[in-house]
């Protein structure tokens, strides 16, 4: 039985933290299908990689850093094609202020 070649594209679909250290450096990969980036990006948000006391990070198996969601959901509406992220940053900011203001102090995040 040969072994793997654990240097392949294909290799990085099941640990892409191996091989991706941002969604930017996903969404740049051009040897990857749109399908594929959306795999990659999508794992990453999954609940699974949440941070326990701060939920709006997600730490990755293999990655020595953690990544923010709001990031990785960035990357997603990018690969969706919306064209005015700056809207939605917007109205994300507007209600991220109102949330400080109500629960000013429970959150380190």
């Amino acid at each position: 039985m040969s072994k793997a070649d654990l240097s392949t594209t294909e290799f990085s679909l099941f640990h892409p933290a191996a091989h991706y250290g941002s969604p930017d450096e996903v969404l740049n990969d051009q040897q990857l299908s749109d399908a594929e980036k959306r795999v990659i990006l999508s794992s990453w948000a999954s609940d699974m990689f949440a941070v326990e006391s701060c939920p709006s990070l997600r730490e990755i198996p293999g990655m020595g850093h953690t990544i923010r969601l709001a990031d990785i959901l960035a990357a997603l509406r990018q690969l969706d094609g919306e064209q005015d992220p700056g809207q939605r940053a917007e109205i994300s900011t507007r209600w991220r202020s109102r949330w400080k203001t109500a629960f000013r102090g429970l959150s380190s995040c």
